[in-house]
């Protein structure tokens, strides 16, 4: 029973433990710049595509490991649009929301394809990635357009000044964000207490109190921690901001919807859901535009963090976001994963990322190291289930 119950804690926890560990490498192989606050808002910030990108990619995957190939190449029309507007002085308002909308169309056309065409996604977003990196190039006609909106930049994160102003007046320690932190820290754990009370109260299955506690009780170190690194820099980026709003909504969405549990459903299993009466072309067509719209917000955040657009950008986001699934613990079959994982996994590129920049490592075999994590997390994906059968 103990060798079970340990085999059980390291499955469920094993993306964990690789992140733990990782920090501690890096620390060590750093010696522990990476830990420095300025380079973990550099994290956030240069990384928070990935976040935004791979909760869309999560959607995807869940209806049956199911992907997108072509929201780099959205990310970069969406954002050359958007630049192109702004430097023909459209209000930046307008610029935005027509970024929006463009991606929502995109979800949409591709949507319509895959679930109603039953066009496999894998050709429908490869066709998707070509035709949408071409209209970039033909939008901004191979230059670099710039963004000379200040008020753009600073609200979605592209800059030096680019963070929440302390209403304390601070200097050198930004108060608002520790106290955003504690407050984090006092909703969470307000929340996961409810949540286990009602669940009792209904006769549900609950995990023991002792493993409850110490999870809020390292989640709770953990956000004051980053808190007050954060507060010892600048304090909140702006980006982190949109981060957390992603992060939020999306994470509700998957599980207290009806929408949510259709997508589970259809990726555990796609005929009895559709006997079963629901819409399971609906389903994808969903998936698919949350996939568009979150894309064009990712080609915003791309667009004011490097205060330009050009025909390169987006170039790889699919990969990324893709692998931030993957190692977060979304099945590669299908009707597994959750958005908590999709941040554990994100996390866990960017620090890869930032520790082997740190060291000075080859951009290529920064390449090759994320290829082979990928490859561990799906082949560990794979013998789990394996193994349960």
């Amino acid at each position: 029973m103990e060798k079970t119950n340990v085999s059980v804690f390291l499955r469920k926890y094993t993306m964990i433990i690789a992140l733990v560990l990782v920090v501690i490498f890096f620390s060590i192989t750093t010696e522990g710049k990476i830990l420095f606050p300025q380079n973990i808002n550099n994290l956030i910030s240069q990384n928070a595509y990935v976040f935004v990108l791979a909760t869309g990619m999560l959607l995807c995957i869940l209806t049956g490991g199911n992907i997108d190939l072509s929201v780099g190449s959205v990310v970069c029309f969406a954002g050359a649009v958007g630049a192109m507007m702004m430097d023909k002085n459209v209000n930046v308002v307008a610029a935005v929301l027509a970024m929006l909308v463009i991606g929502i169309l995109i979800g949409m056309w591709q949507g319509f394809w895959i679930a109603y065409v039953k066009v496999p996604p894998f050709i429908a977003t490869l066709a998707g990635m070509y035709a949408f990196r071409g209209l970039s190039n033909a939008v901004l006609q191979g230059m670099t357009v710039s963004i000379k909106s200040d008020a753009f930049i600073k609200v979605f994160g592209g800059g030096a000044d680019c963070y929440v102003p302390d209403l304390f007046g601070g200097e050198g320690f930004n108060m608002t964000c520790m106290i955003a932190g504690c407050i984090a820290v006092v909703v969470l754990v307000a929340m996961q207490l409810k949540s286990r009370i009602n669940n009792k109260s209904r006769g549900y299955e609950t995990a023991p109190l002792g493993s409850t506690v110490v999870k809020l009780v390292v989640i709770s170190a953990v956000i004051l921690w980053i808190s007050y690194k954060l507060s010892s820099h600048k304090g909140i980026p702006t980006a982190l901001i949109w981060i957390l709003l992603v992060l939020l909504v999306y994470g509700y969405l998957t599980t207290k919807t009806r929408i949510g549990r259709y997508l589970y459903a259809v990726g555990g299993n796609e005929k009895a859901t559709r006997l079963s009466g629901i819409n399971t072309k609906k389903v994808y067509f969903i998936a698919y535009v949350n996939m568009g719209f979150l894309a064009a917000l990712a080609g915003i955040l791309t667009i004011a963090r490097l205060t330009s657009s050009q025909p390169t950008y987006g170039q790889g986001y699919e990969m990324d976001a893709i692998g931030a699934c993957f190692i977060g613990g979304a099945s590669a079959y299908g009707g597994v994963g959750s958005v908590a994982g999709v941040v554990i996994g994100a996390t866990l590129m960017g620090v890869i990322n930032q520790g082997m920049s740190i060291m000075g490592m080859d951009a290529n075999y920064q390449k090759v190291v994320k290829g082979l994590v990928l490859l561990i997390a799906v082949a560990f994906d794979v013998l789990s289930k394996r193994e349960k059968k």
